[in-house]
């Protein structure tokens, strides 16, 4: 519910609830503007999700408007309003008209900051026209999504990603490939969680990364429809229908894309004996990767009543991926002398298929808030791989799994009084995966062939309660869950069973206090969990290189955290800042580290470089960042964030190494005690070119890191977009150049066992995308883009203690 506060205390509140007229579900984001006729000024707020809205101000007369995209808008006569004044509930009917004129407002970035959350608009970023999921989780303050497609949240993988507020087939067994096949033009907005509340999930240290997809909310039929050709291969479809009733919504969104582009990964390992060079491998891969695939999400909403919904919904894809990684590889003594050349080929085929089903009830007891939420999901995942290797010693390999989700999830709602409310939720998910992993390859080291099948089961069920008051300038929300969880891990190739079982509490607290009309302030603290994936416990190899191995950990436990956050927001007329100072510290924490084994490769003895995920003692994380928005102009707006944060690890490992001829073991330990920064920052350009002509840039820079094992090198990139209205507003073109320098490259040196007493150091580059041009264009019937510019009394967003 969104507040605002005067200097005095000789104040007003106006309230309200705003609904639909026709359906009588509450309107989340209507507008609400409040004109002081006296002094000219204009202010105002948002409806929350229950369609609330609670105004402080001055007793002054003033002139109140309620707004809502393709809806008809209600003005009350301007009045002298001296004590608090209920509006009541109130209708807004369709707009007829308005599917010819339905107002896009996607100029704001940060359209709401709540006690936990912080909701941002994908809009219409043009450098993202023709992109997917990973573009756009890019390109939103606070996140980055590395050259591999991993994402993180203030600078930490362990981020949560849900699709609206729920695990989805969506994100996939490999969720960084899967995001890659979700369209931009589906998403809506994105939540950023980073002190989530009880009714979230504790799964994830860094937080949460909500999609929200697009639903339609017009009458009527309309609809939208974009095409893309890009180069490298970019051919991209998407068709976006919606048809909404008096008793019905029926929305749905299609996609097909054909996307392939070159790659590269490139590695020199020097190995070391006594601290001089022994002998140096040199491997130039080149990859080549092509991947098609078509999803389908169509929903059906029946409004049962003037109160509840029920909707399904089902959500399909099917993808093909052929990827083919050319190695090439020279060896040379100490002397520079060439041992030996070879080309390592793998072609590799992958089909990704999902299928979900998803039914929601939602029952609305009454006007003010009291409901009560249904949820129901099931999904199946399947991913079969195939490579073929040629090398001196040819193979193949084969990867077959199968997930099995069931989610069940009960929500329960209770207004208390005017601004109070309890909430209560039980979410049981159970997964059922199973993994078939096949090497077939003469002359492997039967101590390391990574051949097995695994069989994982987890079921998690969970329960939480919490309540939440505002009280003049102030609010909180405190609350409890508590998470049972069972884990059965079976190696059918070794016969090893592996049981965890763990039983945890979550609290979590956020605070908020509005100190002036611009002014506010939040606090959170939430305990957080990392369980290990499956992929981080299956033990299986990846066989691109012989020497530069990657597998999952059977051993893994979960990580603990415990985060704070404090915030800041102020806005000085046409520039809003928005900042966070943040810490986290924690235990068990897991990281990927690098280990030295010596195997028999081509029949040498070779040092092997293995990267795998383990448990270290404790990792604290600090740091603090700022978006900063400011609108210079009609025709020229800026905006940036900045993130910085400081980590502290300790803990050491100690593994084992086998001389594969003498069978001799040697202990290694490891030091991981490291401390250590890093940053990153985006600024954007938004500026209206002479004929209309829209353009856009994105400058992006993440600052070299360091920890025990490595040194990364900082990457920066830069974007540009140019779109321009046509066919009577009905067509939009959008000429998009991605990475413009070619220069998103991950670039690092590594070392193993240790910095300090390195045997082999490896200095890698790896680029997955090369430099991007696109063109795509977009066609709207029934719809209209109006680019009117948007009413003084909007705000960019707002600093309200909703819960």
């Amino acid at each position: 519910m969104f507040s605002q506060k005067p200097n005095s205390t000789n104040n007003i509140k106006i309230s309200g609830k705003v609904i639909d007229a026709n359906s009588n579900q509450p309107l989340e984001y209507a507008t609400i503007i409040i004109k002081n006729t006296e002094t000219e000024k204009v202010s105002g707020g948002i409806t929350d999700l229950n369609g609330l809205f609670l105004i402080s101000l001055p007793k002054a007369t003033y002139q109140i408007s309620i707004e809502f995209i393709s809806f008809k808008s209600i003005k009350y006569p301007a009045e002298t309003i001296s004590s608090n004044k209920n509006l009541g509930t109130v209708k807004l009917a369709e707009d007829t008209n308005s599917l010819n004129e339905i107002v896009i407002v996607a100029e704001k970035s940060t359209v709401d900051i709540r006690l936990d959350k912080k909701i941002y608009n994908v809009g219409k970023d043009m450098t993202l026209k023709g992109g997917s999921a990973s573009d756009v989780l890019d390109n939103v303050p606070s996140v980055d999504v590395d050259p591999e497609g991993v994402v993180s949240l203030r600078g930490s993988e362990n981020v949560r990603i849900l699709i609206d507020g729920k695990p989805s087939a969506l994100v996939g067994l490999s969720g960084a490939d899967a995001l890659k096949q979700l369209p931009s033009d589906a998403i809506e907005r994105i939540e950023v969680i980073t002190s989530p509340s009880a009714r979230y999930d504790s799964e994830g240290t860094a937080g949460i990364l909500n999609i929200i997809l697009r639903k339609g909310k017009a009458t009527g039929f309309n609809g939208s429809v974009n095409v893309t050709a890009g180069d490298p291969k970019n051919f991209q479809g998407g068709l976006n229908l919606n048809l909404r009733s008096e008793k019905i919504n029926l929305f749905s969104n299609f996609g097909y894309s054909d996307r392939g582009g070159p790659g590269l990964y490139n590695s020199n390992i020097t190995y070391l004996s006594n601290g001089s060079i022994d002998s140096t491998r040199i491997e130039n891969r080149d990859n080549n990767r092509n991947n098609s695939g078509f999803n389908a999400n169509i929903g059906l909403e029946y409004f049962l009543n003037k109160k509840s919904s029920i909707t399904g919904t089902i959500f399909v894809r099917d993808s093909d991926g052929q990827d083919i990684s050319t190695n090439s590889i020279s060896s040379f003594d100490a002397l520079d002398n060439n041992l030996y050349n070879s080309k390592r080929i793998q072609d590799e085929s992958e089909v990704d298929q999902t299928l979900q089903f998803s039914l929601n009830y939602v029952n609305n007891f009454n006007e003010n808030g009291h409901k009560l939420t249904l949820d129901l999901q099931h999904s199946a995942n399947k991913e079969n791989e195939s490579a073929i290797i040629t090398d001196v010693n040819p193979e193949t390999n084969t990867t077959k799994e199968l997930s099995l989700d069931n989610l069940l999830q009960v929500d329960y709602v209770l207004p208390i009084g005017k601004s109070a409310q309890f909430e209560a939720g039980y979410r049981g998910s159970f997964q059922d995966l199973t993994s078939s992993y096949n090497v077939i390859a003469p002359n492997l080291d039967d101590r390391y062939n990574p051949s097995n099948n695994l069989e994982f089961t987890q079921n998690v069920n969970a329960f939480y309660t919490q309540f939440g008051n505002k009280i003049n300038k102030f609010s909180y929300l405190v609350g409890l869950r508590a998470e049972i969880t069972s884990i059965d891990i079976r190696l059918l190739n070794t016969n090893e069973n592996y049981n965890k079982n763990y039983t945890d509490l979550f609290p979590t607290v956020n605070f908020g206090y509005e100190l002036t009309e611009d002014q506010s302030f939040t606090l959170g603290y939430s305990r957080r969990l990392r369980r290990p994936s499956s992929r981080y416990l299956n033990p299986f190899e990846n066989r691109a290189s012989e020497t530069i191995i990657s597998k999952g950990n059977v051993n893994l436990d979960p990580t603990y955290t415990n985060s704070f956050d404090l915030g800041y927001l102020n806005r000085w007329g046409k520039l809003t800042l928005n900042s966070s100072i943040y810490y986290q510290h924690s235990t068990n924490n897991i990281a990927r580290v690098n280990s030295q084994e010596v195997r028999l490769v081509n029949g040498k003895e070779t040092n092997v470089l293995v990267r795998q995920p383990i448990n270290l003692s404790s990792e604290d994380r600090a740091g603090f960042e700022f978006t900063a928005n400011y609108n210079a102009s009609r025709k020229v707006k800026f905006s940036g964030s900045f993130n910085f944060y400081q980590f502290e690890t300790a803990g050491e490992y100690t593994y084992n190494i086998t001389d594969p001829t003498t069978n001799v073991v040697t202990p290694i330990t490891q030091n991981f005690d490291t401390n250590n920064n890093s940053w990153f920052t985006r600024f954007d350009a938004k500026v209206t070119l002479p004929w209309n002509i829209q353009s856009q840039t994105r400058l992006f820079y993440r600052g070299p890191k360091s920890d025990a094992q490595s040194d990364v090198e900082g990457i920066l990139s830069l974007n540009l977009a140019f779109s321009k209205d046509i066919l009577k507003d009905k067509g939009t073109l959008v000429f998009n150049v991605s990475d413009l320098f070619n220069s998103r490259k991950y670039q690092f040196t590594s070392y193993a066992p240790s910095r300090e007493n390195p045997t082999n150091i490896t200095d890698q580059t790896f680029q997955r995308r090369m430099r991007q041009v696109s063109l795509t264009f977009s066609y709207r019937f029934n719809q209209k883009k109006n680019q009117e510019k948007r009413s003084s009394g909007e705000r960019e967003d707002n600093g309200d203690g909703d819960f």
